[in-house]
């Protein structure tokens, strides 16, 4: 059975449109650096409020999803290819900054569409 690129779309819009719960251990930004060849994760911390909201940790401010937040990362992580920098935050990096298997499976969508991106000169824009 052949299944249309309309259709997968359809579905993949359907699932990034449903409830997640955060991960307490904080977010990521990834971006390319192209130059060197590299993906790259900036880590942010964050705290989880009554209301399922990520929120600044120091000032309990909710964290807004558009514009700079004008928060410092805790940490970047980078590698040449997904698998590598994958397997550095999951486990090189002590304590991981991943506590959620949905944010790990997230995640490594993510950075292999980086991936794909780095290699092929497209745009990469996280989802």
């Amino acid at each position: 059975m052949t299944v249309s690129a309309e259709a997968l779309a359809v579905l993949d819009n359907e699932y990034s449109n449903r409830h997640i719960d955060l991960d307490p251990k904080g977010y990521f930004l990834i971006y390319l650096d192209r130059e060197q060849g590299l993906i790259c994760a900036k880590h942010f911390t964050n705290a989880i409020n009554d209301q399922g909201l990520a929120t600044d940790p120091e000032t309990g401010e909710v964290l807004s999803c558009k514009g700079d937040l004008g928060r410092s990362h805790t940490t970047v992580y980078t590698g040449r290819t997904a698998k590598e920098l994958g397997m550095k935050i999951t486990e090189e990096a002590d304590p991981c900054p991943i506590s959620m298997f949905d944010h790990a499976l997230y995640l490594g969508r993510e950075f292999v569409r980086a991936e794909i991106a780095l290699l092929t000169g497209a745009e990469y824009i996280q989802d």
